[in-house]
């Protein structure tokens, strides 16, 4: 059973002694030690390890030449060890000429500099050259005829999307490096173009493609590299960066590459001359893993979705390749993290621990694509938080050890990064796992360790497969004589005789791993007993062991309790009554009519300040914790009108949307914004765009909606469901810029659904963008911002989910925020934004005073009470099989399965489930949620299965908070999803034959969506008078006579609005010779709910 966390724990505790830490950059992490711990540290005298020699090399790569470790990054930097704990740099970053590397930086690289990386773009002022791969070629021919260099692969970028990958070789592993070739190009474009602030021509003849048509390597350009408009294809093409070279079984050098965008590609090298080998034609595979004639195999990733920094690493002795691969963004906010998979073949496909292919299905969520080895995490021993690991390294040492090697940032609010390098050790199913500390010089016993050595407190950190960049909950746990474990998780464990393998069972998953005991990260001498596993979800456990008297543990269970009892509460708190280390808890209150010894709350109008004491209590020893808790007060009514309220029902004849509110003042549709009919809210605010639109489509409010707004200031609430999965989805959310720029662009405001949100007026700003709580996607969710003199804060259904406090009284003297006139809703377009790209909008409202956290509490309630009908669907409850069961209950959380059945004769296709629910699902899997309106859910597949077979079952699984005493149960179930006929000016069909032989030919259709909302799981039928033989990225439902019915595969059954897609098939001429036929009768028809 897993226990819900608050907050972190903030305690030091290891072997024996609460205590400090040199972890990270040691000169400037501060200390969190209450006097009591630190009095315990004191009394021990223990010694101390040395303080080790950091490095700051970022994507670090390592390599291993004699006796020495280097590891090579980004910006040209590097480091060398003799140990893997100390780091000495030996390069100067970008310094040029005389550049440690590369020499004259400018000129050397000049013919990768000649694409992106040099003043250009957004390395305009300086250089751009990132994530090298250095190793030794023995078989490389060097210019005077003699074999073997030292050779560097390495990357330029000027945007997200154009890069090249050149490479150098040296006789000295520490340089320079004298260039060679450009090898890998990415960000081109059909016809001639410039990106902003860029002199070079991005058209896809001034790359190395031309001389490879030219010469007869490729036979011309993939349509699939550019998009409908020409622009390079993001989607399905690579960026060019961050390439890695290994050798395989056999011998053969290979090289990964490539970022977000279309994925990581794969690409045989020549070994004596450094190039890659092009395929020089197209495939596709039944794995998914396409191969491109310029860019390889793709065995990672795609449609946009992150994943970069992979390297594959082979194992001779479990036969295994391992590909490694970063996702999220790279800062300490951005997520950044390990992924593993494997294949018993260096091109793939590689999988991972519950069988999912590294290449992406489709576009869809990668959270629960590959093993999650780190996350953010912090055991006590730290002083502060590991943060964004990732960009790893990996390598067999020559006595068969393996390591990881990555840079991680740090919780503490900066951007530094450090290198960091860990043991790994394989498991009984073959697959690595991590050791919880860095690695200081400790081997792991072969003969395991005796029971009564890892019996007994661990802390426990479970990494999960979450994207996120929260950190994770540092649980505790007891591995007990009886082999049950107890505590925040429970279930079973088991050690095997004589060897360090061992299991742990949680919640029905069994995690595989290793005993290992290390140095922990104290500055104290301190070897601990740790475990490491990975599931079969693709989770990754540690184990800390933790050894304390008494005394010692009850002041641990009452800084464990840190974690557990929130600051402020709407809802009843569970107070537990046993503690960490098994300790015994009474709870006692200064106000038991508002917040009782139990938990229990009773809420005023107004705010009010308890003091919840702990008493913690083990063998003799008893300890007092107190804590202040706000019982937030509650309103009934907001008793407050908006200024202005858009309600999306009512147009006039201009093109109007009419206000609600007390003052005069419509607002109008620009671009293609609209208005159309919601399942869920009825007639709402509709706004689509392409990437980078800039003032296209939104919606535009009166220019006097700030006049006369003073320091008591203002409040915008409304109805959000924001597709957070489109491609160009970004957190650019709500700007209030009232300054003048000369521009044409300032001042403006950009209403948005992101949550991010800034004020930056007259001298004075404020930036919330710590949000706790992220938007759901194609949730309807109420999001409120709340400005006044003294800050902003962010709300979601009525909760704080963000603020920023700051002195704002600048931003409403002398009414200045009356600049404000151009006020849009889904636009913006300065400080690096654009129109958002896929949202929804409902009840824009516009109060002028700052609502109070319980005012807009208030205002939510009442949104919901006011919520409009919902239109019936007369396919709801036909032919299904429904069971729900609870798994376990703690605390005011449920995790729950439901088990779908098809009962009926037919598919139920693109299946979704639509019930009303009474909880708030906060984790869900093998599903998504397509909406949420208050009690009432949709639920829909997740794509993989999408449809229901007769007689088959699908599961999914979710977790989910609620208010009260009683677990909610799942009420008025239907599926929802049904066929329904495409009107015909809402898409095009295009046929076209890309090449004719006798008796033959590959056509190609080609479905454009026309309209504004996607088209699901597609089924087209048509007459054709030749005989289609075969057929890919489709499939034929039926054929009868000339009449053909086919549908989509599971990649690409969706159609996004104003997207397309397509399939291609090998057709046979009716009578022979060259075809003249064409399609014909054309008729769409989708499954949606």
């Amino acid at each position: 059973m897993i226990k819900k966390r608050f907050k972190k724990l903030t305690s030091c505790v290891m072997a024996g002694s609460i205590i400090t830490s040199l972890i990270g950059p040691t000169n400037v992490f501060a200390q969190d030690m209450n006097q009591n711990v630190q009095a315990i540290t004191n009394s021990e005298n223990q010694a101390q390890v040395k303080v080790k020699e950091r490095t700051s090399v970022h994507d670090p790569s390592i390599v291993k030449d004699g006796d020495t470790y280097y590891v090579f990054g980004s910006h040209i930097e590097a480091a060398k060890s003799t140990d893997l704990q100390n780091w000495t740099k030996f390069t100067n970053n970008y310094t040029t000429p005389n550049n440690v590397l590369f020499g004259d930086l400018s000129k050397n690289l000049a013919g990768s500099f000649a694409w992106a990386g040099e003043n250009d773009s957004d390395s305009k002022g300086g250089f751009s050259v990132w994530a090298p791969n250095v190793f030794w070629n023995a078989d490389y021919v060097n210019d005077n005829g003699t074999k073997g260099a030292y050779m560097i692969y390495y990357c330029t970028s000027s945007t997200y999307k154009r890069s090249a990958i050149g490479y150098a070789v040296s006789q000295n592993i520490e340089g320079p490096y004298t260039y060679v070739d450009t090898i890998m190009y990415s960000g081109f474009t059909t016809g001639d173009s410039y990106d902003t602030g860029s002199k070079i021509n991005t058209n896809y003849l001034n790359t190395n493609i031309k001389e490879l048509i030219d010469n007869g390597t490729l036979t011309g350009s993939n349509s699939k590299w550019f998009t409908s408009n020409g622009a390079y294809n993001t989607s399905y093409s690579p960026n060019a960066i961050d390439p890695e070279l290994f050798y395989d079984s056999e011998g053969t050098l290979w090289m990964t590459y490539g970022s977000w965008s279309g994925g990581v590609y794969i690409l045989k090298v020549d070994k004596s001359t450094g190039k890659v080998i092009y395929p020089g034609k197209d495939e596709n595979s039944d794995s998914g893993n396409i191969t491109d004639r310029y860019f390889g195999t793709r065995i990672s990733g795609g449609y946009t979705k992150s994943g970069e920094g992979a390297k594959v690493v082979y194992d001779k002795e479990t036969g295994y390749y391992y590909l490694y691969v970063s996702y999220a963004g790279l800062a300490a906010k951005g997520g950044y993290n390990i992924r593993l998979f494997r294949s018993k073949s260096s091109e793939g496909p590689y999988l991972d621990a519950a069988g999912n292919n590294a290449v992406l299905p489709g576009n869809v969520d990668n959270a629960y694509s590959g093993i999650k080895l780190i996350g953010n995490y912090k055991f006590d021993c730290l002083d502060v938080g590991y943060k964004a690991a990732g960009h790893n390294s990996s390598f067999i040492d020559s006595d068969g050890q393996m390591y990881l090697v990555y840079h991680t940032r740090f919780n503490n609010g900066t951007e530094e990064h450090q290198v960091r390098v860990h043991q790994m050790f394989i498991n009984e199913e073959g697959w690595p796992v991590v050791a919880p500390y860095e690695y200081s010089g400790d081997k792991i016993s072969e003969d395991g360790y005796s029971k009564d050595e890892v019996v007994g407190y661990y802390q426990f950190i479970n990494h999960g497969n979450s994207n996120s960049s929260a950190m994770i909950d540092t649980l505790n746990v007891e591995l007990k004589e009886d082999y049950t474990v107890s505590g925040d998780v429970s279930g079973t464990w088991s050690m095997k005789d004589d060897s360090y393998f061992m299991n742990v069972t949680i919640d029905g998953v069994t995690y595989k791993g290793v005993f290992f005991k290390q140095q922990d990260e104290s500055k104290y001498v301190s070897k601990v007993m740790t475990f490491t596993a990975l599931g079969s979800n693709n989770e990754c456990i540690w184990g800390s062991k933790l050894e304390l008297k008494d005394s010692e543990a009850v002041q641990y269970a009452g800084n464990d309790l840190e974690a557990k009892i929130p600051s402020s509460t709407k809802s009843d708190i569970t107070l537990p009554t046993v503690g960490a280390y098994n300790t015994t808890i009474s709870w006692y209150s200064s106000n038991p009519s508002v917040l009782d010894s139990e938990g229990v709350i009773s809420r005023t109008a107004n705010d009010e300040i308890i003091t919840l004491t702990a008493k913690i209590s083990k063998g003799e020893s008893v300890y007092n914790k107190t804590f202040n808790v706000v019982v937030k007060g509650k309103l009934e009514k907001i008793d407050l009108e908006p200024t202005y309220k858009y309600d999306f029902d009512t147009l006039n004849e201009s093109n109007e949307v009419l206000n609600s509110g007390i003052k005069d003042g419509s607002t109008i549709l620009v671009g293609s914004a609209s208005i159309l009919d919601d399942k869920n809210r009825g007639k709402v605010l509709s706004i689509s765009n392409e990437k980078g639109a800039i003032k296209e489509n939104y919606l535009a409010l009166p220019s006097d909606t700030f006049s006369g707004i003073i320091n008591k200031g203002y409040t915008i609430g409304m109805w959000v469901n924001v597709d957070t999965t489109d491609p160009n989805y970004f957190e650019h959310s709500v700007l209030f810029e009232g300054n003048g720029g000369g521009q044409d662009k300032y001042p403006v405001t950009r209403i948005s659904a992101n949550l991010f949100s800034r004020i930056n007026s007259n001298g004075a700003w404020a930036d919330a963008t710590e949000i706790s709580k992220p938007l759901k996607a194609n949730t309807w969710q109420y999001v409120t911002y709340t400005v006044n003199s003294e800050g902003i804060a962010v709300y979601v259904d009525g909760d704080e989910v963000g603020s920023a406090k700051g002195n704002l009284t600048a931003c409403f003297a002398d009414d200045f925020l009356s600049n404000m006139t151009d006020v849009r809703v889904g636009s913006g377009n300065i400080w690096g934004d654009a129109d958002i790209s896929s949202a929804k909008f409902d009840n824009v409202s516009v109060y002028d005073t700052a609502l109070t956290d319980q005012q807009v509490e208030a205002l939510y309630n009442e949104e919901v009470s006011s919520k409009p009908e919902e239109p019936s669907n007369p396919s709801e409850g036909n032919g299904i099989s429904f069971n729900y069961k609870v798994d376990e209950a703690w605390e005011n959380y449920v995790k729950s399965t439901v088990k779908l059945t098809n009962t009926s004769d037919k598919t139920i296709s693109n299946w979704a489930l639509k019930a009303d629910f009474d909880g708030e699902i906060t984790q869900i899997w093998n599903a998504s949620i397509a909406s949420h309106d208050g009690n009432s859910y949709i639920i829909k597949n997740s794509g993989w299965p999408q449809d229901i077979t007769t007689g088959a079952a699908v599961e999914f699984g979710f977790i989910a908070s609620y208010e009260g005493e009683k677990a909610p149960e799942i009420t008025k179930y239907s599926i929802v999803s049904s066929e329904q006929r495409v009107e015909d000016d809402q898409y095009k069909v295009d046929f076209s034959k890309s090449s004719e032989w006798d008796n033959g030919f590959n056509g190609e259709l080609v479905i454009n969506n026309n309209g504004n909302t996607p088209i699901e799981n597609w089924v087209i039928e048509f007459d054709y008078k030749d005989t289609i033989e075969s057929i890919w990225n489709a499939e034929i439902v039926s054929h009868k006579g000339d009449h053909y019915v086919i549908k989509g595969k599971s990649h690409n059954a969706n159609i996004k609005a104003e997207n397309s897609v397509s399939f291609g098939f090998e057709g046979v001429p009716i009578e022979g010779g060259k075809s003249t036929e064409v399609p014909e009768n054309y008729s769409l028809s989708e499954v949606t709910y």
